[in-house]
Parts: structure tokens; sequence; C-alpha cells
């Protein structure tokens, strides 16, 4: 968890910062499972998707962006655990061998325990 986790908020859009204690790893498996789902995908796209609508006081709502320095870092921690690299020919960045091996793995854990749950 970065040392500047408590100051910051998701995008200029948001009003508060996270009340979550683990955001940022909240928001790190959200940008793995986004990166497995669509390869390869940069931080502009990122930031569009985890946008939100930007409350203007008594004027219309508009679209914003979200804060690209959270997800650069936590992209760049998906780079330091080796489950993403960067796509040799575009801008973006792909999900590694081992990531998604890693993320194939943890799905078949979490199905496996919730699967007698759905019995009952």
């Amino acid at each position: 968890m970065p040392d500047w986790s408590d100051l910051v908020k998701m995008g200029s859009y948001k009003e508060l910062a996270p009340i979550d204690i683990d955001w940022y790893y909240t928001r790190t498996a959200s940008i793995a499972r986004r990166l497995y789902i669509r390869s390869p995908t940069g931080v502009g796209a990122l930031r569009r998707v985890y946008g939100g609508s930007k409350r203007r006081g008594v004027r219309p709502n508009h679209f914003s962006k979200a804060s690209g320095s959270v997800i650069r870092k936590a992209l760049q921690t998906l780079e330091a655990i080796k489950w993403v690299e960067k796509h040799p020919e575009s801008n973006g960045r792909i999900l590694s061998r081992q990531g998604r091996k890693d993320l194939d793995r943890i799905a078949a854990q979490i199905r496996q325990s919730s699967t007698p749950e759905r019995e009952q």
C-alpha cells in the first residue's frame, strides 16, 4: 500500500477520499481483471473506465476521468509482481503469462469455495 493512499481521491469528480481501508488492493485487482478481459489497455482507457459523473452544483453534471496517478501506480505494482508487461507494439499493457495463470488459479479457488453454498 503506497504512503499517499490515505491522502488521495480516486478522481477529480470525487468529493471524498475512499472510505475502504483496502481500496488500493481492490482497484489493483479490478485493473488486473480488466486486463484479463481486454488487452492491451493503457492508462488513458482505464481513466475513462473508472471515471464518473462530476457534480457541479446547480449546473448539469459532466463526465470526468479518474485519477491517472492511481491507475499508473496500480499498473506499476502489477508489473513489479510480474503479472503485467508493456505491450511490445502499442503503448498499452497486457497481462503476462504468469498473471493469467495466477488469475485463473484464484478464480478456480473462489469457484470451488462458493460451490457448496449454491447446493444448499
